[in-house]
């Protein structure tokens, strides 16, 4: 049982929600990066997802991607992103940390390699956006053999039989995406979500959270009601997209996140 697994079975015996923030790796600098990940910590997420930079991010939408090339302006590569999670994992030993990206870099640096480095650095588990479930299974028995979850995907737009594989497959947690588009959106149907979302976990095997379109308490409390958590990503990168240093980054981090935590308690 890995981080992520421990974190759900602690949620479970609480009965509280999971709150995951997405952050992306080098933005809004490669200095605040660790920080903003403590601070996020500190303001009472479950598990914390951190962006690869991309140069090509299809899924993302005009925040994300913006931080995406930020970050790559600034030289931030799959070997940075290690980096910074070691650097996390030196005083924190038990926040999940998944990785969120694309296959490209995976397929680079080699999947065995990549896998050996990131188990080293800390990752818990690892979400490839564009990774099709037929085409997943040496990279899900690498990741495997080093102890991180291969976290799946699924949509609006996903077939039953995918989903039905998704639920048979699934490792860590099943990341829902609410509507079809991309990161950042604003179109949401909580109604549609809920159906599909209890049907989803009711075959599923490991916990389903959902994101895209999470961009405050009350959706945030509106999603989680049907899921076992949330996924904050756009709205939390473009709150500390403009901030000056590291401390300013992670104190707007907190402040965008307290009413989320709260919404969950509710």
């Amino acid at each position: 049982m890995n981080r992520i697994d421990q974190r759900f079975a602690s949620l479970r015996a609480r009965n509280r929600k999971a709150l995951i923030p997405f952050i992306t790796a080098g933005d809004p600098s490669i200095e605040a990066t660790v920080p903003v990940m403590h601070a996020l910590v500190a303001a009472g997420v479950d598990a914390i997802e951190l962006g690869v930079p991309f140069s090509d991010p299809m899924a993302d939408g005009p925040t994300i991607q913006r931080s995406s090339e930020r970050a790559l302006a600034r030289g931030v590569g799959t070997t940075q992103v290690l980096a910074m999670v070691r650097a996390f994992r030196a005083t924190d030993a038990d926040t999940p940390v998944v990785l969120m990206g694309y296959l490209n870099p995976v397929v680079i640096r080699g999947i065995e390699r990549y896998a050996h480095e990131a188990a080293q650095a800390g990752v818990d588990g690892v979400l490839l956006v564009d990774l099709p479930p037929e085409e997943a299974g040496d990279i899900r028995a690498a990741f495997n053999a080093q102890g991180i979850a291969l976290i799946a995907l699924a949509a609006p737009t996903t077939s039953r039989t995918r989903l039905d594989r998704f639920a048979r497959e699934a490792q860590g947690y099943l990341y829902y995406v609410s509507f079809a588009g991309v990161t950042g959106a604003s179109r949401l149907d909580i109604d549609a979500v809920h159906g599909r979302v209890t049907a989803l976990r009711a075959a599923s095997a490991v916990p389903v959270v959902v994101g895209f379109g999470v961009r405050d308490g009350a959706t945030a409390k509106a999603l989680a009601s049907c899921a076992d958590g949330v996924v904050v990503g756009s709205a939390l990168v473009d709150a500390i997209a403009g901030a000056v240093d590291a401390r300013d980054a992670a104190s707007r981090a907190v402040a965008f996140l307290a009413p989320l935590r709260a919404a969950l308690e509710v």
